[in-house]
């Protein structure tokens, strides 16, 4: 495509995206969130909500309720008013399974991800002579590897022999899903755990977590899934699916800030195992007794039981005020709706504009990819990293991540397709 023909496209899809943002029923709530300004007060074009989302308007009231609870009631806010710490963690249990298709008996709040994993794979990760290893992908987020291995070298084993990984084929950038289904066949025998992401944190894949489930469960592994990109991304339904265990952030599409608690689902089916090994702690003993202080512990009869400590108010309290503004906009359905026209709008703009200066590696049907695209430079006039930081000065926030890969991920509870818009003409200015 010539200069002139790509300046006609954009002509032509500014006013699309001006009619798209005009027709679209969710855009009321951009105005629900706050959004970083550039120094001379021009805001930023904000697509990096895959790796940290932006408080809502009602976070501060939130929080500052708490805050103020805190300094007015002390030590009794654990037990006074509407919404008394001692269960504040149940205000958040119905919204969260409905975004990610749990039971509310199958889901909490608490921790932090890792952490969750870890408490989880305490119960899920057992280990037998015959039976004992681990599969992974090759690419895992790192946090995810070294919790694998750091459980394998807990009981007593080895990485280099329990440890599985799988990943692309020479010269891809994608799992292939048969080579990890052929994977799950091959280790069968030996496999005790699968876990793998329901996102791909680099090239935005989408893993088919059902049929997933279903390969793992006919070896006799246990499967789980770190949700991390996927949790407020993607319609997910982990119930149905019948995924053993899954853990996730809060911070990236569901807004809950820096560092902000984690979520973590069982299923129904193991909630009442007593055999299942457990990391204990008083928060999941029996709620009616708890202050009780026996020092017997008796399991709260859902996921609960999985948790160790009183609930951090604050960071519950930006959670909620998140999970309010998801509730309002209808949910999942709704939203990934939203996310599809838009991905549709992103795929048109990237082909007529900018056309193969860059390479976007994240799958292009729908089932298999999220609202985030990883991008690759493919002039060789222009280093990746030196884009990144021109789009950047430009007033564009996404995130790199190495070795090669350009992060954007338009959110539809705040991208408007004029941002979108925007962004592809800054990108065509500076490829």
């Amino acid at each position: 495509m010539t200069g002139s023909q790509a300046t006609a496209s954009l002509v032509a899809a500014r006013s699309e995206a001006v009619t798209l943002d005009a027709e679209d029923p969710l855009a009321e709530f951009r105005s629900a969130f706050h959004r970083p300004r550039r120094p001379d007060g021009a805001e930023v074009v904000y697509l990096v909500g895959n790796s940290l989302g932006l408080p809502t308007m009602s976070t501060a009231r939130h929080v500052g309720a708490e805050l103020d609870r805190w300094a007015t009631l002390g030590v009794e806010g654990h037990f006074s008013g509407d919404a008394p710490w001692e269960s504040y963690h149940e205000l958040l249990t119905a919204q969260m399974a409905a975004i990610v298709g749990g039971l509310p008996s199958e889901v909490v709040v608490m921790n932090s991800l890792t952490v969750n994993l870890h408490l989880l794979m305490v119960s899920f990760y057992r280990p037998t002579p015959t039976r004992h290893k681990i599969l992974i992908e090759e690419h895992a987020f790192p946090s995810d590897h070294f919790a694998v291995e750091s459980q394998i070298r807990q009981r007593g084993l080895d990485p280099t022999s329990s440890l599985v990984t799988v990943g692309p084929r020479p010269g891809q950038e994608l799992l292939d899903v048969d080579d990890v289904l052929a994977a799950i066949a091959e280790h069968g025998e030996e496999l005790a755990l699968v876990l793998l992401p329901g996102v791909q944190y680099y090239t935005g894949q989408v893993l088919p977590i059902a049929d997933l489930v279903a390969a793992g469960h006919a070896v006799g592994a246990v499967v789980g899934f770190d949700l991390a990109h996927a949790a407020g991304n993607i319609e997910l339904d982990l119930h149905g699916w019948a995924a053993d265990f899954a853990a996730w952030c809060s911070y990236k599409y569901l807004n809950s800030g820096p560092g902000g608690v984690g979520g973590c689902f069982v299923h129904q089916r193991h909630i009442a195992d007593q055999t299942l090994p457990k990391f204990l702690g008083w928060w999941g003993t029996n709620k009616a007794t708890r202050f009780e202080m026996s020092t017997t512990f008796d399991p709260i009869d859902t996921v609960e039981s999985w948790q160790l400590s009183n609930a951090p108010i604050l960071s519950m309290a930006a959670c909620r005020a998140s999970l309010d503004v998801f509730e309002r906009a209808g949910g999942m359905p709704t939203l990934r709706r939203k996310s599809e026209r838009q991905i549709a709008f992103l795929d048109q703009l990237l082909d007529e504009v900018i056309g193969e200066r860059v390479e976007v590696i994240t799958p292009r049907s729908l089932a298999e990819r999220g609202c985030q695209y990883a991008i690759k430079v493919t002039d060789k006039g222009r280093d990746g990293r030196q884009v990144y930081e021109s789009l950047k000065a430009a007033g564009v926030m996404c995130d790199w991540r190495e070795p090669r890969v350009i992060r954007v991920a338009p959110v539809p509870l705040y991208t408007s397709f004029v941002e979108i818009h925007r962004f592809v003409e800054i990108l065509d200015g500076v490829v």
